[in-house]
C-alpha cells in the first residue's frame, strides 16, 4: 500500500491543549481506535523530541505519557510565561495544540483516519 502523510489532526479524534496548573501546559491527543492510536505510535513522530522543537521547550523537561488502554497520547511541558502574567498570551492555554495537531505523521492509507469521522 502507498504511504499517505496525514496531519496528527486528520488522525486523532481529538487534539486539544489546556492549562496544568499556572506553570505548566497539558496536551492530549485522544484517538478512535486502537488501530489510529498504533498508526501514530509505530510511526514514532510523537516523542519528547518533538514536543521540544514544537514548543520551543528543552526536552529533558517534557513529560510524555502513552496510554494505550484509553488511546490517549499526553505531553506535559512548563508554560513559557505564568498563566495570566503580563507576557502571557493563552490564559487557558487552549490554542497551544495547534502545532501538534499540524504535525505530520506518515504511514499507510489504511483508512484508519475515517474510523472517527
Amino acid at each position: 500500500m502507498a504511504e499517505t502523510p496525514r496531519t496528527l489532526a486528520d488522525i486523532a479524534e481529538l487534539v486539544r491543549s489546556k492549562n496544568a496548573g499556572p506553570f505548566w501546559i497539558t496536551l492530549d491527543v485522544f484517538f478512535a481506535s486502537a488501530a489510529s492510536y498504533q498508526w501514530v505510535e509505530e510511526s514514532g513522530v510523537l516523542t519528547r523530541d518533538t514536543i521540544g522543537v514544537l514548543y520551543r521547550v528543552d526536552p529533558a523537561v517534557v513529560q510524555l505519557y502513552h496510554l494505550p488502554a484509553i488511546r490517549v497520547i499526553k505531553a506535559s511541558f512548563p508554560r513559557p510565561a505564568i498563566q495570566g502574567s503580563l507576557a502571557d498570551r493563552d490564559i487557558h492555554a487552549g490554542q497551544q495544540h495547534i502545532p501538534l495537531a499540524d504535525l505530520t505523521v506518515p504511514g499507510p492509507d489504511t483508512g484508519n483516519a475515517a474510523a472517527h469521522s
